[in-house]
């Protein structure tokens, strides 16, 4: 997390007179929220890195759009736009994602040192509305954001394992084809189904429209995005939204749109693997919960685990043949690309919840419940699923990151012909604290 801010002040410090560094905002632990800026025009783009903890590619992505931008005039000057780049919404998060970060990078070590926050804790969502917010981290962007009123945002978001996809608040005609294009040249699968994306319209191959926010029980928003974020919270200045997914480990399958033999017998499979995996977990939770609760850490570490746990059963019966009948609504069309999401996103629930369990025993120092071993065992198990039983194969990080600025200049561009011209400058009074560039710090 020290690199970033590290890489953006030495960048600033090439370039004193077309970038900037300023502290927006600060964390719940007190750590400094850095918006870089490249360029001097009118319209401006603004791109939030690291809204979710256990996805760091755009750390990379955000460092790797500022030299580009500084490089060709035809992402500044020649679009009358200023690039604004949040390095990361959520520092404290990602710190403790420091486990893996540096390596090896196999799904065993991430998942083993994975860290998400509780829904609530996470700062893009706006559980309450923009005025009930109260992470100083989620504050801070909307300050940006209603500063900016940018004409573009671009969320960066990373997949553990399948494939690259775009989620959208407006259509950008167009951008299905550039994604394909930039997905072939580097060799990114492309997700065709997306659970995320389940009952949203679809706009091009891997790329959906964002359904309007609207209210629901916890469990929907934690399997939903379509809530009140802070993806929509500049939908009225004219902005257009892009939530940019890189893979880190890539499943071919997620892009294969042949029909499947029997949709049914894959479903009933994937919800029976789910509801007995998340049974297994509440009781290794009840077994250890008396001996780590008062632990470093624990209500931050048990939240997700809660949440997981809590949403388990209900994803298993909204996908079941047997039971999805008496849902709300419909299952869409199943192809072998969806079919993979699905199970990937089964196996993904299970696994985060079992990574975080792992790091609750084994930082209280005991383990009175003899859970370590098995969780062991089942991480190990579960990750041999993706590896083995679906093909997920690790995606160098420069090449996530190159995949991800790639499908970010094209969206800009796009963006930049379709939506209307917002004239606003961000200079001077605006933002949550004084603009201090961090080289004179």
């Amino acid at each position: 997390m020290d690199e970033l801010p590290a890489r953006a002040r030495a960048l600033v410090a090439r370039h004193p007179r077309d970038a900037r560094l300023r502290r927006v905002g600060t964390s719940r632990a007190g750590t400094p929220l850095w918006l870089l800026s490249v360029g001097h025009g009118s319209r401006h783009a603004l791109v939030v890195a690291g809204p979710h903890a256990n996805e760091p590619v755009g750390g990379g992505t955000v460092l790797r759009l500022a030299e580009r931008a500084l490089a060709d005039p035809r992402l500044c000057e020649g679009a009358d736009a200023t690039w604004n780049l949040l390095l990361c919404l959520d520092p404290d998060g990602s710190r403790r994602n420091e486990g893996w970060l540096a390596g090896p990078y196999t799904l065993g070590n991430y998942f083993r040192n994975f860290f998400r926050p509780g829904f609530l804790e996470q700062p893009e969502w706006l559980p309450d509305g923009a005025d009930g917010a109260v992470l100083p981290e989620t504050r801070a962007l909307l300050d940006v954001q209603d500063g900016l009123r940018p004409f573009f945002q671009c969320s960066l978001h990373g997949v553990d394992v399948g494939g690259g996809f775009v989620e959208l608040t407006r259509d950008l005609p167009g951008l299905d084809r550039r994604l394909a294009q930039t997905a072939a040249r580097l060799g990114i699968p492309r997700e065709l189904g997306p659970y995320d994306t389940l009952y949203w319209p679809t706009l091009g191959p891997a790329v959906y429209r964002i359904p309007p926010p609207r209210r629901g029980d916890l469990a929907a928003a934690i399997t939903e995005a379509a809530v009140e974020s802070t993806w929509f919270h500049p939908h009225r200045y004219g902005t257009v939204t892009a939530v940019v997914e890189a893979p880190m480990w890539g499943v071919t399958a997620v892009e294969d749109d042949t029909p499947p033999t029997d949709a049914d017998a894959v479903l009933r499979a994937i919800s029976r693997t789910l509801r007995h995996d998340t049974a297994l977990l509440q009781d290794i939770l009840a077994r250890v919960r008396p001996s780590v609760s008062t632990g470093p850490d624990a209500a931050r570490l048990l939240a997700p685990v809660d949440d997981y746990l809590l949403v388990g059963p209900g994803i298993a019966d909204s996908w079941d043949p047997d039971t999805h009948d008496a849902a709300p609504r419909p299952l869409p069309p199943l192809d072998t690309a969806r079919l993979t999401a699905l199970a990937i996103s089964a196996r993904r629930v299970a696994l985060r919840t079992a990574g975080l369990l792992h790091q609750l025993v084994t930082r209280s120092g005991h383990d009175p419940a003899r859970a370590l071993p098995e969780l062991d065992r089942l991480i190990d198990d579960w990750c041999a699923d993706y590896r083995d039983g679906h093909g997920a194969r690790w995606i160098p990080v420069a090449r996530q990151v190159e995949y991800q600025s790639r499908v970010v200049v094209a969206a800009f561009e796009l963006a930049g012909r379709h939506a209307r011209v917002n004239v606003h400058s961000a200079e001077s009074g605006w933002g949550s604290e004084p603009a201090v560039p961090m080289h004179r710090e």
